[in-house]
């Protein structure tokens, strides 16, 4: 079995069930709370996820969330304590915190709230209390704050989506800012397991994923969404880097279905799932093979993993670093 310790496809369509059936995959399924647009009712995407763990255990698991922060209640602590105790008894094995955290929302001072601000201090105590485990996504890609660049693996985003490019823009927090929260968070709790989505959001650089691996032994990263950031660095020092960190590193795609697959017809139901296992055979592709492969347009060598680390990459570090998985 694979399990896919990253994305957001909640569906339980038939078709759906026999690809993950056929690649024996199971997905953990991540809530995300974002604000004022389609992923705002998370609520919905945990209830959701969580009746399809319920349902198919076997190939479903789930990440919860919880509210942003309310400034003005007291409350508001004690409240996201009492849901994440509810989910966690429902089966979640982790919380997510996002890039809304540290990029968008504001304390009541009107400067950018932290993901290291004291606040949140006893809420990521009680997930380590509780034994699961805190995912994050900590900053934009570092292209976000760079000139636009058509070699950048984000270019395309940016160029589409000028109002989340940073650079020029000194009143928004630097990547070098919220990679110090975010570390200072990591040691702050060196009881809480923390899992960097996207390569721990420095995608840019092996050696600065290293750096934080040899100093917070309870950090992990997913390869989420960052596959093409990793194949154009040099294969064979990407290599060794999986093999070094064989036991930190887990596997994800970060897939999002905007679209359930029941409300599709036949046709476009089809190509949406041969979309999805043609995401799957590129991965493959890079992580299993020698020769050359082709991430997302890019011609790279793939890094042929030795196969006990890919026994851990592609299974037993989402098992370790999500407890209650499996």
């Amino acid at each position: 079995m694979i399990i896919d310790a990253h994305i957001h496809y909640g569906d339980d369509h038939p078709d759906f069930l026999a690809l993950l059936d056929r690649e024996a995959l199971k997905l953990l399924n991540i809530c995300v709370a974002h604000v004022d647009n389609e992923w705002s009712d998370w609520y919905g995407q945990a209830e959701r996820y969580r009746m399809l763990t319920e349902q198919l255990p076997q190939r479903f698991a789930w990440c919860t969330t919880f509210d942003l922060p309310r400034f003005d209640d007291p409350n508001y602590v004690d409240d996201v304590i009492a849901q994440l105790d509810r989910d966690f008894d429902a089966g979640a094995v982790a919380c997510k915190v996002w890039k809304n955290v540290g990029m968008e929302v504001k304390t009541p001072d009107g400067d950018f709230f932290m993901v290291d601000d004291p606040l949140l201090d006893p809420i990521f105590e009680h997930i380590a209390k509780r034994g699961r485990t805190l995912l994050t996504h900590i900053a934009e890609p570092l292209a976000c704050w760079q000139p636009l660049d058509e070699n950048n693996p984000h270019y395309g985003y940016y160029s589409r989506n000028p109002q989340w490019h940073m650079y020029n823009r000194p009143e928004f927090p630097s990547h070098e800012r919220l990679m110090d929260a975010r570390d200072h968070m990591v040691e702050k709790h060196p009881a809480l397991r923390v899992v960097g989505a996207h390569f721990g959001s420095l995608e840019y650089d092996v050696d600065a994923v290293a750096t934080r691996l040899d100093r917070y032994p309870n950090f992990a990263v997913d390869i989420s969404a960052r596959l093409l950031d990793i194949a154009i660095q040099d294969s064979d020092k990407v290599r060794q880097f999986f093999i070094d960190y064989a036991d930190r590193i887990l596997f994800g795609t970060d897939v999002v279905m905007r679209t359930p697959l029941s409300s599709m017809d036949d046709v476009t139901r089809s190509h949406a799932l041969q979309t999805l296992k043609e995401v799957y055979q590129m991965h493959f592709a890079y992580f299993e093979r020698s020769d050359m492969v082709t991430v997302r347009g890019r011609s790279t060598r793939g890094i042929d993993l030795p196969g006990d680390v890919l026994t851990k990459f592609y299974r037993t570090n989402a098992e370790t670093w999500y407890p209650g998985l499996t």
